[in-house]
């Protein structure tokens, strides 16, 4: 009977596996042609480096066991320029113990940056979450805008609050406001865009993509120019 249970075990697990490199293998196809699509460079193995490239991101520097999957690098037109962008899958693992045993998580989730073609003060926004509404209790408040709703759904933060509501305009609050982007973090030369929590589909690359092209659009033109100068 022993024996029975053992090999059902091997069996469940065996099982498992192979589905799970099916739905690797199944992703880096799609990857490829997504690839292939916007004209990007395709890399499916481990990127060992990207933790320390983009260690400006918190996202970037959880667990241990940190890599970058299934990249894809290459430059897209912003700003009537071309600009650098990397986009990907990212992987951590998190080990916990209570003094007798351990287990270790692993957690994967998407993500996609962009080069600015010039150096910017920084900007996070992203939604505003109940932590966020106790800090601003105790008088450690975001940055506040005319929009009530604005503020009250995105934490913002930046070094330098003129340039935060230069690129926050009304036009660009209600673009915000209505696609409910994921956090949006410039610093460091860099935008990342992200949840850190869930891996996009091929077709929330693209919508990401799209949000960024409309997002850079929206950026208004004195700024643009005082940035290039």
């Amino acid at each position: 009977m022993e024996v029975l249970v053992i090999v059902l075990f091997v069996a469940i697990a065996i099982g498992i596996g192979v589905l799970a490199w099916k739905a690797e293998q199944k992703r880096r196809a799609e990857m490829q042609a997504l690839a292939a699509e916007f004209g990007l460079h395709y890399h499916p193995g481990d990127d060992t480096s990207h933790d320390d490239e983009y260690a400006q991101f918190e996202i970037f520097r959880r667990g241990h066991s940190r890599v970058a999957q299934n990249t894809l690098r290459g430059t897209i037109e912003l700003f009537a320029r071309h600009c650098r962008i990397v986009l990907g899958d990212f992987r951590y693992k998190v080990t916990r113990s209570n003094g007798k045993s351990s287990s270790t998580s692993t957690y994967r989730f998407s993500y996609l940056i962009v080069h600015p073609p010039w150096p910017s003060p920084t900007l996070l926004v992203r939604p505003e979450g109940l932590f966020d509404k106790l800090k601003g209790a105790f008088g450690f408040d975001d940055i506040d805008f005319e929009s009530a709703e604005f503020s009250r759904k995105f934490y913002v933060q930046s070094n330098d609050k003129r340039f935060a509501y230069d690129v926050l305009h009304p036009r660009m609050m209600e673009f915000l406001l209505a696609a409910s982007p994921p956090m949006l973090d410039l610093e460091g030369g860099a935008l990342c865009i992200s949840d850190g929590q869930r891996r996009w589909d091929p077709a929330g690359y693209r919508a990401r993509l799209e949000f960024v092209r409309q997002f850079c659009e929206l950026w208004p033109r004195h700024l643009v120019k005082d940035l290039e100068n």
